[in-house]
């Protein structure tokens, strides 16, 4: 039901998610990143964002990404009903894809990056996923993971349509960049363009003022 790209620079540790959906509000449930802890994609027949919740402290204690996956999938009955996505603060990356979702899914991992779908139009939408990402041209992260969400929905995307999308990088300093379209006849468009609003001075200044963890106190 969704295709999804978590990527990493390894550069300054900036971690992102980039995902769409064929129902509505995919940034509530599916992306999930932390900057030096890791990130978490939650998605599936039946999503269980308990996989974010457990999963963040796990790979903030430095727990890696193919043990915290493993671990996660132990505690779940629905396992086969679920995709999931992890990679940790190294850029380790480990994916798992149940059983009971559609044929058309899979996952592609390389270098700092992991890219999962379920229920896709065909098979190219991942593979098309990664090469986009993986053709570094000099763009940031947030441009590399919203090249790659665009090339998935040239390739056929969702199913079912694609009705939202979401991006979530952070980057440590400041605020976590978190955008969404929750219902969009064209939601991939739309978080592009509402990515390029969100390159204001004003606004990214307003979020590196923020307290983090970094600098809790900041101001």
């Amino acid at each position: 039901m969704t295709f999804t790209i978590i990527g990493r620079d390894p550069a300054n540790g900036a971690i992102g998610v980039a995902t769409a959906t064929g129902s509505i509000a995919v940034g509530a449930q599916v992306p999930h990143c932390r900057f030096g802890v890791g990130a978490v994609a939650t998605q599936g027949y039946s999503t269980n964002v308990l996989f974010a919740r457990r999963g963040l402290p796990r790979l903030s204690g430095g727990e890696s990404a193919g043990h915290v996956l493993r671990a996660l999938l132990a505690e779940d009955e629905g396992r086969d009903f679920r995709q999931l996505a992890v990679m940790d603060r190294e850029g380790r990356t480990a994916g798992w894809t149940g059983t009971e979702n559609s044929e058309a899914k899979g996952l592609r991992e390389g270098d700092n990056w992991i890219a999962a779908g379920n229920l896709l139009s065909n098979a190219t939408v991942l593979q098309a996923m990664a090469e986009a990402y993986a053709a570094d041209d000099g763009e940031g992260l947030a441009e590399r993971l919203l090249t790659a969400l665009a090339a998935g929905e040239a390739a056929g995307g969702d199913s079912r349509g694609t009705c939202s999308a979401a991006l979530l990088v952070d980057s440590g300093q400041g605020a976590a960049l978190n955008l969404r379209v929750d219902y969009d006849p064209r939601p991939v468009e739309a978080l592009q363009a509402l990515y390029e609003r969100s390159k204001d001075a004003v606004y990214r200044d307003f979020l590196k003022r923020l307290p983090d963890e970094q600098d809790p106190s900041r101001r």
